[in-house]
């Protein structure tokens, strides 16, 4: 309780509470991680996340990690990306993945949904054009297909296809056999996920302090 308390009376760790949702334990848990991870240095660099067993595992890792080092994700009006991050920015991205409270307002719920969504599209927009294009979109679901073993990489690469053909018929509708898709805008990937209950499924595990996992 009173390492707690403690925290409470740091200025730093209020507004990081206010600016994220954090309770003050969990910021004292993430903090403890975060120098962990950055060999208790000050700034976290991409080969420090790199190295967790559990991300080695996920087929979209370079994604994952990738997020961690995107202006678009801090909160801030910027774009590009930064070659190493602080602990408040490592807060802020991992606030993406922290469920909504139960006392929200369903604006406020909608809010957290619009910016998890955000945050996803901004994973897949990898050139920042404001659109997932179909070689985006193929990268993705071929390494979500191939990394199974089961399929083969032109196997993944025509069902990528086919899957991107489908949500342009979803984001546009009837399409004329000359007409060009040039990608997925946030708009479209708002109506594409409309009936995902998206609030509650993103979730991170990786940063288990303890966790021995390694890859199969």
């Amino acid at each position: 309780m009173g390492a707690l308390q403690s925290l409470s009376d740091e200025p730093e760790y209020r507004e990081l509470a206010e600016k994220t949702g954090f309770s003050f334990e969990q910021i004292g848990i993430l903090h403890k991680r975060f120098k962990q991870l950055s060999h208790n240095e000050d700034m976290l660099r991409r080969a420090d996340l790199d190295t967790i067993p559990d991300l080695a595992c996920n087929p979209i890792r370079i994604q994952i990690i990738e997020a961690f080092f995107d202006k678009r994700n801090f909160h801030q009006n910027g774009d590009g990306t930064v070659e190493e991050i602080s602990f408040e920015e490592f807060l802020v991205v991992m606030s993406h993945f922290r469920p909504p409270a139960l006392n929200m307002t369903e604006e406020q719920r909608e809010k957290v949904r619009r910016e998890k969504l955000r945050f996803l599209f901004n994973m897949h927009d990898t050139d920042n054009d404001g659109t997932i294009t179909l070689e985006e979109y193929r990268h993705v679901v071929e390494e979500l297909l191939s990394r199974s073993g089961a399929l083969g990489k032109e196997t993944a690469k025509g069902i990528a296809d086919a899957a991107m053909l489908e949500v342009a018929s979803i984001s546009m509708g009837h399409m004329e056999p000359d007409e060009f898709y040039e990608g997925i805008t946030f708009e479209h990937f708002l109506k594409i996920l409309k009936d995902i209950e998206i609030e509650t499924r993103m979730n991170i595990r990786f940063l288990n302090m303890d966790t021995m996992t390694l890859c199969k």
